[in-house]
């Protein structure tokens, strides 16, 4: 029965292999992190850092295509390349990244608000602005961008994929995420569960008990029989006078 709110195909066993793949590469980087940053940096921020790179890559390579080849002005250039890049992004970052199953219609909406935002403020704006300055049009991409890369990937996770909750890298031992040891919470002792009864071990008989030994009392002393103590005879009655 589909849940509401998710998707109805969950997505075959390969789709699934590969986000599983996906997210072990991710949180096996994240271990690797030097200077503590394993312990603050969580396993979507890297997913999300490699994929956007490589949209980013395609922004890049559009936008020279279309303002240096096709000679069209920058904000058609700039709008074309960076829709681009913001529809591959968010493929992948839904299916791989923060394996969301919400609804496709709802969630792209606002993560259409989110990019026309982001849009409007870094891509649009502060590129025109630096090119304006006299910065080379390559280069002023490059600076927006480190900027929208904080604000985006903010909004992605607590906003846009909030369904999905992203695990956190562990200081030690392996597998997915979300397959380690469960917390427990504070001021509560972790309780133990209690070892299954086998069929052999419930065929055995119970092992003896050990009790104290007796202490050994001493013997009576044998006492000699009782005599009953010799009859007196009566004392002579005196005659009558």
């Amino acid at each position: 029965m589909p849940v509401p709110g998710r998707s109805a195909r969950p997505g075959t066993m390969e789709d699934m292999a590969n986000r599983a793949r996906f997210a072990a590469a991710m949180t096996a980087i994240t271990r690797r992190l030097p200077f503590g940053l394993s312990e603050v940096v969580a396993p979507s921020l890297v997913g999300y850092l490699l994929i956007n790179l490589c949209t980013f890559f395609i922004d890049l390579g559009l936008l020279g295509l279309f303002h240096s080849t096709f000679g069209w002005p920058v904000p058609v250039a700039v709008t074309l390349s960076y829709g681009t890049a913001s529809a591959t992004s968010y493929v992948l970052n839904r299916v791989l990244n923060f394996r969301s199953h919400s609804y496709v219609g709802k969630q792209f909406l606002v993560f259409a608000a989110v990019s026309a935002s982001n849009y409007l403020i870094f891509v649009l704006g502060l590129t025109d602005l630096l090119y304006v300055a006299g910065v080379h049009l390559q280069l002023s991409r490059v600076i927006a961008a480190c900027c929208e890369a904080v604000y985006l990937y903010c909004m992605m996770r607590w906003v846009v994929f909030r369904d999905a909750a992203p695990a956190k890298a562990g200081p030690a031992g392996g597998g997915l995420p979300g397959t380690g040891p469960a917390r427990v919470p504070a001021g509560q002792a972790a309780r133990v569960p209690p070892p299954m009864e086998t069929a052999a071990s419930a065929a055995q008989p119970p092992p003896p008990t050990a009790t104290a030994p007796r202490q050994a009392t001493a013997p009576r002393a044998a006492t000699a029989p009782r005599t009953p103590p010799p009859a007196t005879p009566p004392a002579p009655r005196a005659g009558r006078g």
